[in-house]
């Protein structure tokens, strides 16, 4: 027998249940499916177990996308501000950390437990452990054929995710689907994820693995200032999973390692003093860093002993330290993907296909990709909200 809806929404994440509840406020019958026994797993990882789940500082800016001013409408109509009075009206308490950043005060869990509450609360029909085999457009909408049957629809909603963190179940699925119905999928890639470095270079800075430094990091015309972290396997922290995003394979990442300061100045202030260099660069920076920079550079000396050539060295290591990145740690690493189903090819109003009528595509699986810090919820919320409200 073949079961009816007015809406199949396949991906139980945040863009998915946000989704849900709002096509379900409207009195419409709606199921979600996911592939997976658990509900919405990035949100329940996320900002280590509180979820970073917006950011007051959202512009369109923020976000990458082939098509940069596709986003701008969804963002306008629904606004960090509009999930946080969802939040408030619900008693889930949240804070500010830095940067604009929102978490949850108690847990992720309390986010989660709320979307799948408000869901219930409207009539939606949530199905889990779903493996779907076929979906195939029919006169008035959508068949999907999976485990659980066949059902029809007059919408089909895709808020599957991208590629980024396998382990808990991200696939191409999406991907797949808009290319089944002709739409065009911006090659994906790892955002917001770790740099890998030459053996050299970490042969290099093996003595620093673990250490992290205020920074900032600049590739392509664009900057972040926020900390940087050495690895044993090349380069992490905020400041470079912000920069990944804009890193393209076999460019360059500059560092500066002492933004607040500048080491010439500095060093000339003190030139008559007998301080190592090592002892000197601890005023400033970590002990263990300022010794493995001074025998990074070979420069141990007393300031007073110190040439313009060795200052100059100095400042070039500290100030503008340039690395040529081998590649990303991956989608295992990776915390978003950039790239994704083509906006030329959907409604910046609706999320809808503008050549497949009744489908739509929401969250991650579209080509945009917000910074670090809640961005990315705030889009899934954002154009969850948009696509909704025309159902």
């Amino acid at each position: 027998m073949i079961k009816k809806y007015d809406c199949i929404i396949i991906g139980a994440g945040a863009a998915g249940l946000m989704c849900a509840y709002n096509v379900g406020l409207k009195g419409k019958k709606v199921l979600l499916i996911d592939h997976s026994p658990k509900l919405a797993e990035k949100i329940r990882i996320s900002g280590g177990g509180r979820c970073n789940f917006t950011n007051i500082n959202t512009k369109a800016s923020s976000y990458l996308s082939n098509n940069p001013h596709f986003c701008i409408s969804a963002l306008s109509r629904y606004t960090p501000n509009h999930f946080c009075e969802l939040l408030d009206l619900h008693n889930i308490a949240y804070h500010e950390k830095t940067l604009g950043q929102l978490f949850c005060d108690n847990s992720a869990t309390d986010i989660i437990n709320l979307l799948d509450y408000l869901c219930t609360s409207v009539g939606v029909i949530r199905k889990m452990s779903v493996s779907i085999n076929q979906i195939d457009k029919s006169a008035t909408g959508f068949s999907v054929h999976s485990t659980e049957g066949i059902t029809d629809s007059e919408a089909l909603v895709i808020a599957t995710g991208g590629l980024a963190m396998p382990q808990v179940g991200a696939s191409a699925f999406g991907y797949n689907i808009a290319k089944q119905f002709g739409i065009n999928v911006i090659k994906p890639e790892p955002a917001l994820v770790p740099l890998a470095l030459d053996p050299n270079d970490l042969l290099k800075f093996n003595d620093l693995s673990g250490i992290s430094f205020e920074s900032i990091v600049s590739t392509n015309d664009i900057s972040f200032a926020e900390s940087t972290l050495l690895t044993h396997r090349g380069l992490s922290g905020p400041a470079i999973l912000q920069i990944s995003s804009y890193w393209n394979s076999g460019n360059k990442i500059n560092i500066n390692m002492l933004p607040s300061q500048n080491i010439v100045e500095l060093i000339r202030q003190h030139k008559t003093s007998t301080k190592l260099l090592s002892t000197f660069l601890h005023q400033f920076l970590t002990q263990r860093l300022s010794d493995s920079m001074c025998k990074i550079i070979g420069i141990n000396k007393q300031i007073c002993q110190l040439s313009n050539k060795e200052i100059a060295a100095i400042a070039t290591f500290i100030h503008e330290l340039s690395l040529k990145p081998t590649g990303t740690l991956g989608y295992k690493k990776a915390e978003i993907t950039k790239g994704g189903v083509d906006t030329t090819m959907l409604s910046s109003k609706t999320m809808e296909s503008n050549s497949v009528s009744g489908l739509y595509f929401i969250g991650e699986v579209v080509d945009v990709t917000g910074w670090l810090g809640g961005y990315n919820f705030q889009w899934a919320w954002a154009s969850a909200y948009a696509c909704g409200a025309s159902i």
